[in-house]
């Protein structure tokens, strides 16, 4: 009796892919449109957003997932001609964020073109010793013959690997850069769990939220130094969450413009902040908002260590 033999060998399972990840940081100048472009790459907000200059004040980092990538996006503060020591400490907190990054975005607001800004941000790039990726940003609202001169002119002043033009209020051209970018960066292990799309501490979120909302109705009025603390973050046994929050401001004339007649003003603001934060937070949220003066809050090292800023004398 002869036994047949089954020759037939099964196929090892195909590996998968390897895994990518890294950094990559966004650098421009004011109202360049970095936060608006992390809130669309991540899909949903990390980073607040208002017509006010200088908005960002501190590193925030954005998550997003693209195919076996984790791309953490760095927005950083806007780069413009430094006048106080807050100024400073956000200057030097933005080229920090893009030295320590694995490929670093400019971004200029093509509408706008080369500024004196944009020049110096140029000029400075150019001792970066790292990938760079220029974005056009805005492009919707340019002639294509205008747009091409512009890239052609910017792309002269610096070493970049590839030239993006996106819209990052619409996400027009932001697919084909985060295709690219998924291939671009290192491989290695993710370096957060994959439901996490940033590394704000909720309460810190929570007092971003509520500092856009401020700038969002008072940007005409309120001067640039007014800032918010959380100061309590409290779960009750229901699951919702009793929120404290600060608003400091420097003088005694901008508190009453924050107040509002009859605390009206205050009421809107911590109205609109409190769905955000509800949202963020994933469940009820009970906020209340005090307004204090605080003179001379920008020279405080405390609130500079709050921020995530480095305080320098």
């Amino acid at each position: 009796m002869t036994q047949e033999t089954d020759d037939t060998t099964v196929p090892a399972p195909e590996e998968a892919a390897p895994t990518r990840s890294g950094f990559v940081a966004l650098i421009g100048a004011p109202n360049a449109g970095k936060s608006t472009l992390v809130n669309q790459l991540v899909g949903t907000k990390v980073s607040i957003v208002t017509h006010k200059v200088q908005t960002t004040r501190a590193l925030v980092r954005g998550i997003a997932i693209r195919d076996r990538t984790q791309i953490v996006f760095v927005d950083t503060p806007g780069v413009f001609a430094p006048k106080r020591r807050l100024d400073r400490a956000m200057v030097k907190t933005a080229w920090g964020g893009a030295k320590d990054a694995d490929i670093v975005l400019p971004i200029v607001d093509a509408d706008r073109g080369i500024s004196d800004e944009v020049e110096t941000i140029l000029e400075r790039l150019r001792d970066v010793k790292l990938p760079k990726v220029l974005l056009l940003n805005k492009v919707d609202r340019m002639r294509r013959d205008r747009l091409l001169g512009l890239t052609q002119e910017i792309s002269a002043k610096g070493d970049f690997e590839r030239v993006f033009m996106i819209s990052a209020l619409d996400g027009s051209g932001c697919d084909d850069l985060m295709a690219f970018l998924a291939q671009r960066l290192p491989e290695g292990p993710w370096y957060y769990p994959e439901d996490q799309i940033t590394d704000l501490p909720l309460r810190q979120l929570a007092a971003e939220i509520t500092r856009e909302k401020l700038f969002l109705r008072l940007h005409q009025e309120l001067p640039y130094a007014s800032t918010v603390e959380t100061e309590l973050w409290q779960a009750r046994p229901d699951g919702s969450v009793r929120v404290e929050q600060t608003i400091y401001v420097e003088r005694d004339s901008q508190k009453a413009i924050v107040l509002g007649h009859k605390g009206e003003t205050v009421k809107a603001i911590g109205q609109a902040a409190r769905r955000e934060i509800s949202e963020a937070a994933e469940t009820k949220v009970h906020l209340f908002l005090f307004v204090k003066v605080r003179e001379n809050w920008g020279d405080d090292p405390e609130r500079y260590r709050e921020m995530g800023l480095d305080y320098t004398p």
